[in-house]
């Protein structure tokens, strides 16, 4: 009995050696399969730039009540008032755009837009500061938030109070 203890603790031939070659192989073979799909873009989706279709140039201005107007740059009319306690996404985003200003020392000169694209997205941009929101990546209500503010298709935009 004692011959086969000594026998179960020994390895025997050349398994664990193949073992490792084995998994040095199939670790060879999965980087090579990932770097020729990459390279010859191989299960990669590309969908076509989309075109903007509309685009709003706005100014955000502070008011003493403590609301916000939404001021288009082209005609200067007020496109939607924000009220304290209301449009939290909304205030929110531009709040975070407004302090990206501060922090680098710009002004409120330049408007921020927002761009409506024929696939249906919206996308909010701050040239000022480079910064860019895609608004779709947070979900259809709050980019709903954005959306009431662009006119729809042959529609004049509405002041809302």
């Amino acid at each position: 009995m004692g011959e086969r203890a000594e026998k179960a603790g020994r390895t025997t031939g050349p398994a664990p050696a193949l073992l490792m070659i084995g998994a040095g192989a199939l670790m060879g073979f999965s980087m090579l399969a990932v770097l020729i799909g990459r390279s010859e873009g191989v299960g990669l989706v590309a969908l076509p730039a989309a075109k903007a279709v509309a685009r709003l140039e706005f100014r955000a201005e502070d008011q003493v009540d403590g609301s916000i107007a939404l001021r288009d740059v082209s005609d200067r009319h007020i496109v939607a008032w924000i009220r304290p306690g209301e449009d939290g996404f909304l205030r929110g985003t531009l709040r975070g755009l407004a302090q990206a200003r501060q922090r680098g020392g710009l002004g409120p000169e330049q408007p921020f837009s927002l761009t409506r694209y024929d696939d249906g997205r919206l996308a909010l941009a701050d040239e000022a500061t480079g910064r860019q929101v895609p608004l779709e990546a947070f979900g259809s209500t709050n980019a709903g938030a954005f959306a009431r503010l662009m006119p729809g298709p042959g529609a004049p935009a509405t002041e809302t109070r």
